[in-house]
């Protein structure tokens, strides 16, 4: 089932009333329930709504109410099995293919990762098996665990990531660490957190529990030269492109 139709459905039912579609997907992303690395949410969202409205016509759960806005078709009416079959098929192969490319942006995170810690003097290798660790590294005998998380920077103008619960429980450890990719259009920047920090912000509400207490939402912003967590109130300007952490 396709996340960002989902999404929109979960949004305008709370909303009661029509929404324009970059509102409806902020507010999809600010509560958890559109998980997106990609650097425009809301054009997918609005291109996914009008490709539902004109696939299903009278049977879409969606109706435009007004230029780029939307609500839910109070006179939604039955689709032939036949055609339903069809649209599912249809977006299950659009799932795979934005699956396909979150893949090739994650595992380009990880080389790049990778690479920078082997010109820092790291003797670093990515994990042929995912377990919730991407990398291990070594330097001066020790051991370091590294998770790496890429994403675009979005239309709303921060970046998006998402951490699986059970994997962060599982790493707990003083030497593992959360290297973020804060990729750009001309130029990758960097945000490292230890598993530490992860822990205090979660505390302190900087990192939000989403997905039914499953998953944190990192939501990292530049603005004014300075890095932030969330809000103005956690700003995190040391952990940004400082590898030096690492140790």
């Amino acid at each position: 089932m396709n996340k960002f139709r989902v999404a929109a459905i979960e949004i305008l039912n709370e909303a009661k009333n029509p929404l324009h579609y970059k509102e409806i997907t902020k507010r999809a992303i600010e509560k958890g329930i559109l998980e997106t690395d990609g650097a425009t949410p809301d054009s997918s969202m609005n291109s996914q709504i009008i490709t539902d409205i004109q696939k299903k016509g009278t049977a879409s759960d969606f109706i435009k109410t007004a230029p780029s806005t939307y609500n839910l078709n109070p006179k939604k009416e039955a689709i032939e099995p036949k055609q339903h079959k069809k649209i599912l098929e249809e977006e299950e192969i659009e799932e795979a293919k934005e699956k396909i490319e979150s893949g090739y942006t994650g595992k380009a995170g990880e080389h790049l990762i990778c690479s920078e810690l082997l010109f820092r003097g790291y003797n670093a290798s990515i994990m042929s098996v995912d377990t919730g660790i991407d990398i291990i590294a070594t330097k001066h005998n020790k051991l370091f665990s590294i998770q790496v998380k890429t994403a675009n920077l979005n239309s709303f103008n921060y970046y998006n990531f998402d951490i699986r619960k059970t994997s962060f429980q599982k790493a707990h450890s003083g030497t593992v660490f959360y290297l973020f990719v804060l990729k750009g259009k001309d130029e990758n920047n960097f945000f490292f957190l230890p598993h530490v920090v992860v822990e205090q912000k979660v505390h302190e509400k900087a990192i939000l529990e989403i997905n039914k207490g499953n998953t944190y939402r990192v939501n990292i912003k530049m603005r004014d030269g300075k890095i932030y967590l969330g809000s103005k109130e956690h700003e995190m300007s040391y952990y940004f492109n400082n590898w030096d952490i690492i140790k």
